[in-house]
């Protein structure tokens, strides 16, 4: 290895003396790392800057600045350019372990919140010298593959109960910035664990992209599905009937009971939803629906939109019934989606306005990657025992009833 040029020691000797503030270890490192790129560039060339040797294979032509952040700080160095050929030294070799680790700083902070705006002062905090919104959305484009992989990996197991919903993050798509639809589907396994079974982003939440979502849902391997839970969303219903033929479908008992009280005054709200919570206290689905047409008569008179809506949930409502009674409380409602739709809506308020459908599936599916791996090593969300009464001889039609083979 070439030594250490004398007069860049006397340098950095003087810059000790005249400043005592200065970084020590930070200037040492840039020397010798700039020390060794010139020593390797050199057993490259085969011959030292203006030496004249039979070994030489090609010349020095200028050098480009390189950048290289360290736990000591960003260091600036300069790496030799030839004129044939070319050269990297190898202590900079891209993707290095501590250049890995500083990626992941930024994929994780991105995937937690943080905005590209404000990765900069993260990256800061570290001792670097930041970072542009450009390099970070370059750093987190490298998750896309990982989640590509992971939104069509095939689906290998049985899902009796699949939750279907929709959030709308802003996008900005063609020189203006719309509200596009992102669809999430969750299921429970017939063993009772809960994975997330796909994503995908569209312009909006109608029947032909919900059709196409569900039919990907089925190439990809899904089957075995008992019970779809969703809201009453026109073109989502079109498509479970279509795809998902003979397959259930429960009406979100939430999003009915919402739908009902919009239709009622503020200040008598609370008694109308005491009143309807009576029809999911009953016992049986046919008790159920006895209790609907009970209520539905005794207040149809004050509150006649209100009723009408709830009179057409009358065949919707009830289907959880049909199925064991240790699954009532999670399959009446998507309710088990709200918790993960409340977190990525908290991401989506961060970032604000996406600059591209990519960058939201890649957020987003992050989050929902993440949520995926915590439920395998969680506890079930079933028992066993509760899903062993799913019995293969009930055939569930879409009226909520069960059919004795």
């Amino acid at each position: 290895m070439a030594p250490l040029d004398s007069f860049a020691v006397l340098e950095w000797i003087r810059k000790i003396q005249d400043e005592q503030q200065i970084d020590f270890l930070r200037e040492l490192m840039q020397m010798f790392a700039q020390s060794l790129i010139n020593a390797e560039a050199t057993q490259k060339i085969g011959a030292n800057p203006y030496e004249r040797t039979e070994e030489r294979v090609t010349h020095r032509n200028g050098y480009r600045k390189r950048e290289w952040d360290t736990r000591l700080g960003t260091l600036e160095l300069k790496i030799p350019k030839l004129r044939q050929g070319s050269f990297f030294p190898s202590i900079l070799e891209p993707r290095r372990r501590a250049e890995q680790a500083l990626a992941t700083v930024i994929q994780e902070a991105y995937v937690h919140g943080v905005s590209t705006r404000k990765v900069d002062d993260v990256v800061r905090a570290l001792g670097l010298d930041g970072i542009s919104k450009s390099e970070v959305s370059r750093l987190c484009k490298q998750l896309d593959e990982d989640i590509q992989k992971f939104k069509n990996r095939p689906l290998e197991r049985e899902y009796p109960y699949v939750w279907l919903d929709a959030t709308f993050p802003k996008v900005r798509e063609g020189g203006q910035v719309q509200s596009m639809a992102f669809v999430i589907a969750i299921g429970v396994t017939n063993t009772g664990e809960r994975e997330v079974l796909g994503f995908d982003i569209g312009t909006s939440e109608d029947g032909a992209f919900w059709t196409e979502f569900l039919r990907g849902l089925k190439e990809r391997g899904l089957r075995g599905v008992r019970l779809v839970i969703s809201d009453a969303h026109l073109g989502l219903r079109q498509a479970i009937s279509e795809v998902l033929t003979g397959v259930a479908w429960q009406r979100c008992k939430v999003h009915t009971l919402r739908n009902v009280l919009s239709q009622v005054p503020k200040k008598q709200q609370p008694m109308v939803a005491a009143i309807i919570r009576t029809i999911f206290a009953q016992p049986t689905q046919e008790a159920a629906r006895e209790q609907l047409r009970r209520v539905v008569e005794e207040l149809r008179g004050k509150f006649p939109k209100a009723m009408q809506i709830l009179e057409a949930a009358e065949e919707d409502v009830p289907t959880f019934m049909a199925l064991p009674g240790e699954h009532w409380r999670q399959i009446c409602s998507t309710n088990p989606l709200e918790r993960l739709n409340r977190e990525m809506r908290r991401r989506m308020d961060v970032v604000g306005i996406f600059p591209n459908r990519e960058s939201v599936l890649r957020l987003m599916g992050s989050i929902l990657q993440e949520q995926h791996e915590e439920w395998m090593v969680s506890r079930r969300y079933f028992s066993l025992e509760s899903m062993a009464k799913l019995k293969p001889d009930q055939t569930l039609l879409a009226s909520g009833s069960v059919l004795q083979k």
